[in-house]
């Protein structure tokens, strides 16, 4: 489902690199201590997500299938508490 990347925060590999490269984006609708979450396009059409508070830190790596089963999942009310 996800990729989960070394301790530390640093991504393995390569990764690194392409995360850093990336463009990520905060939602407009995040709060004023700053704790949400961003997301990013990554190379093979995959979704990065990470906490944005520790840029550096893990990012979860999604399919571009698995992120719009999510995002449908949320506009359809399936995770409502």
């Amino acid at each position: 489902m996800s990729d989960w990347f070394s301790r530390d925060g640093v991504p393995a590999g390569d990764a690194h690199d392409e995360y850093s490269r990336a463009i990520w984006r905060t939602s407009s609708r995040c709060n004023a201590y700053g704790t949400c979450v961003e997301i990013a396009h990554l190379p093979g059409d995959d979704i990065g997500v990470r906490d944005s508070k520790d840029s550096s830190g893990p990012v979860l790596r999604f399919s571009s299938a698995q992120w719009r089963d999510f995002v449908v999942g949320v506009q359809d009310g399936e995770f409502d508490a």
